[in-house]
C-alpha cells in the first residue's frame, strides 16, 4: 500500500451502494490519491459490511442503541478512526447525525453525499426516499445530488460538487431515487473523495 495515500474511512448504515461506487472507483483508478482503509457501521446487519469484506477492507461495527448514547458512540468512533489512521471520513448512507463537537474537531475532513441539489430538500429529516417524495410533491423538473463538507448544521457545509438529474413525468420516488444514484451520486461522490484526498495529500507533503 502506498503510505502517501490519504486514508479514507467510510461510514455506512445500510446497503452500501455508494460504498460500492467508491470501491469500484478506487479499483478503476478514479480515486488515486486515497485508499479506503476502513468501513464503519452503526448497524451490524448492514449489507455494506459484506461489500467491504468482499473487497478486503477492514470493517468495524459500533452500535448506537439509543439516542442518548451519542457521546459514547462518538468516542468509540473517534478511537476507531484514529487507530486506523483515517484522514478523510466519507458518510455514505450513514443514518446518524454527528455532533458539532465531532465535526468541529475535523474541519474539511468529513464529506457527505445528499440526494438533492442543496439547498433544496435538505436539512433535518430529509434523507432517503423522503427527499424524492418531497421533490415529486413540489413538482420540480430537475433534481440531483450534492457532495458537501460536513459541519454542525445538517447538510449545511460547503458544497464540493453537484450534478443535476431530470425528473420524468412518470417518476415514482423509487425510480427517481435510483436514477439520482446512478446518474449523480455514484459519479460525484468518488470524484469528491479524490479531490479532497488529493488536497490532504498535498497538505501532508507541503
Amino acid at each position: 500500500m502506498n503510505k502517501e495515500k490519504t486514508r479514507i474511512g467510510v461510514l455506512v448504515s445500510g446497503g452500501g451502494t455508494n460504498l460500492q461506487a467508491l470501491i469500484d472507483a478506487e479499483a478503476a483508478g478514479i480515486i488515486r490519491s486515497g485508499t479506503i482503509a476502513a468501513v464503519i457501521s452503526n448497524n451490524p446487519d448492514a449489507y455494506a459490511l459484506k461489500r467491504a469484506q468482499n473487497a478486503g477492507i477492514k470493517t468495524f461495527v459500533i452500535p448506537r442503541a439509543t439516542p442518548g448514547d451519542r457521546e459514547v458512540f462518538e468516542r468509540r468512533l473517534a478511537e476507531t478512526l484514529d487507530e486506523n489512521g483515517i484522514e478523510l471520513i466519507v458518510l455514505a448512507g450513514f443514518m446518524c447525525i454527528l455532533s458539532a463537537q465531532f465535526t468541529d474537531a475535523r474541519p474539511g475532513r468529513i464529506i457527505n453525499v445528499h440526494p438533492s441539489l442543496i439547498p433544496s430538500f435538505c436539512g433535518k429529516g430529509y434523507y432517503g426516499l423522503r427527499v424524492h417524495e418531497e421533490a415529486l410533491k413540489r413538482g420540480v423538473k430537475v433534481t440531483g445530488a450534492t457532495v458537501h463538507f460536513v459541519n454542525s448544521i445538517p447538510d449545511g457545509g460547503e458544497i464540493i460538487f453537484q450534478k443535476a438529474v431530470g425528473v420524468l413525468p412518470d417518476d415514482t420516488p423509487e425510480s427517481l431515487q435510483l436514477r439520482v444514484m446512478r446518474e449523480a451520486e455514484w459519479k460525484i461522490l468518488p470524484e469528491a473523495a479524490e479531490k479532497v484526498s488529493e488536497s490532504i495529500q498535498k497538505e501532508k507533503n507541503a
